[in-house]
């Protein structure tokens, strides 16, 4: 349903990634005028360069060692050879092929965004957008920016999303010493891959190169792999990396990475140094926000570079609003198309529902997936919940032992009280999808009680979570509610 205006709104938007995406189609929806300026491709470096060729490419891992691991279940993979005999076949990955799909796939992507845009009404603009002050977008388009396009706008939206982050120690030269927006030109997989990083980013990648063959060494500064996640899911995977041969280097600093004919020497800060074929440097990113008129608007920015945002994603001049990595708030796709619609409908007067931290979820695409919303188990450690918690190993799952699983688990967090569920991690293949009735108890408020008794279908993952909140029954109804 469109809003009614005295005349019809405009909105202007730089950047097309989630956020803008999702901000333009929103506004579109809402009767606005809307322009959408983008100089990469509609859905930005998350689509063309990031969360689209970054998960093609671990689905298409996951894919070699569904196979690897099919003898496990029976499934055996032979060849005839000249006198009849069976051979046992080998894992072959094509990665040229492999990143050619993949970067297919973003592109197509991309274009599917772009049709929707235009669809819907939206204008979109190639080039490099910066504010004009609070009220106007300056677009140079065109053979090296030459040409200007100006657009006044009663709203602006700024969601230009982030860069990987670049040491002076360790830069990038796009064969060798790598961002991870640059691993898709790789012709073959990497002899020898040096990760230096140990978060998400660097948690995934070297995940996904394991299981396509590589060797690879994990440089990680902190005790052990996915600093600030939850301990339990970090543990169980580092144990599945360990184990399909990883070399996991804990509390190693890099100090510099260098090029050193046809490979790389990481030098680390105890002054050992490794040798390998290629380095991937997942240190990080850095908002792309420079040089764009933040500040001549009177934007308010962090020393970090990013905008400062309230829970309806509107910055401290009152018609601009932002959303995505570029923002203070969660650096997720997921959260930066929510903060788009959500800036749009605040900005043109529609029904709002605040952003809430502690209701986000989240997912880091390894094998196994671990996926997390609401409060952890480290707040209570912390003492800012007194809740309960309760961990079901997936071993026990009758559905998880058919397919072979034996790494992971169902964790709940509740109120101590009235057994409100208010968080959860899952670890398992596919627990970005079975995070979702957690996500949903989190949001309605729901008791452990009243998850258990959804009825899952037997046998299935699912009927984990429901296995959880059942043995959650016995909750301190004494304890005054929170």
């Amino acid at each position: 349903m469109s809003l009614s205006f005295e005349r019809t709104q405009t909105v202007a938007i730089i950047g097309g990634g989630p956020g803008g995406y999702e901000a333009a189609l929103a506004a579109a929806q809402l009767g606005a005028e809307v322009t959408l300026v983008e100089r990469a491709g509609v859905g930005g470096s998350a689509v063309i360069t990031d969360v689209v060729p970054s998960k093609t490419l671990i689905a298409t891992a996951d894919a070699a060692v569904a196979i690897a691991g099919a003898s496990d279940l029976g499934v055996q993979l032979f060849a005839r050879g000249k006198e009849g005999k069976p051979l046992k076949p080998e894992i072959a990955i094509n990665l040229a092929a492999v990143n050619k799909r993949l970067l297919s796939l973003a592109r197509q992507q991309s274009d599917d965004m772009r049709a929707s845009l235009v669809e819907a009404g939206v204008r979109i603009i190639s080039g490099h957008g910066r504010l004009e002050g609070p009220g106007a977008v300056v677009v140079s388009t065109g053979a090296g920016g030459t040409d200007f396009d100006r657009i006044e706008a009663d709203t602006l939206v700024v969601s230009v999303g982030a860069s990987p982050r670049e040491l002076p120690s360790a830069r990038p030269d796009g064969e060798r010493i790598l961002t991870w927006t640059q691993l898709y030109d790789m012709p073959a997989l990497p002899e020898h891959l040096i990760v230096v990083g140990s978060g998400v980013t660097g948690a995934e990648f070297a995940g996904a190169y394991m299981n396509l063959g590589a060797k690879v060494t994990l440089v990680s500064s902190r005790d052990q792999v996915l600093p600030g996640e939850d301990k339990d899911a970090a543990a169980v995977l580092e144990k599945v990396f360990k184990r399909g041969g990883m070399t996991v280097l804990s509390k190693c600093r890099a100090e510099k990475v260098e090029r050193q004919g046809d490979g790389v020497v990481v030098t680390l800060s105890d002054g050992r140094t490794l040798e390998g074929s290629h380095c991937l440097m997942a240190v990080g990113s850095i908002p792309n926000t420079a040089g764009i008129g933040l500040e001549e608007a009177g934007v308010q920015m962090t020393e970090s570079g990013h905008i400062q945002v309230n829970r309806v994603a509107r910055t401290s001049v009152p018609n601009i609003y932002a959303a995505g990595d570029c923002t203070t708030f969660f650096p997720l796709a997921s959260v930066a198309a929510m903060q788009g619609r959500t800036a749009v409908f605040h900005a043109l007067g529609d029904v709002v529902i605040p952003l809430e931290r502690r209701r986000i979820t989240s997912n880091i695409f390894t094998a196994p997936e671990i996926a997390a919303v609401g409060w952890q188990e480290q707040d209570i450690e912390d003492g800012e919940l007194r809740g309960v918690v309760h961990k079901l190993p997936l071993a026990s799952n009758p559905r998880a032992k058919m397919m072979g699983i034996t790494d992971g688990f169902v964790k709940i967090i509740a109120r101590h009280g009235s057994g409100t569920v208010v968080g959860g991690v899952i670890v398992a293949p596919r627990a970005s999808e079975l995070i979702y009735p957690i996500a949903i108890a989190v949001e309605r408020r729901l008791t452990v009680d009243q998850v258990s008794r959804v009825f899952a279908v037997y046998p299935s993952l699912a009927g984990s979570i429901t296995d959880a909140a059942r043995a959650m029954h016995i909750v301190d109804r004494d304890a005054p509610e929170e």
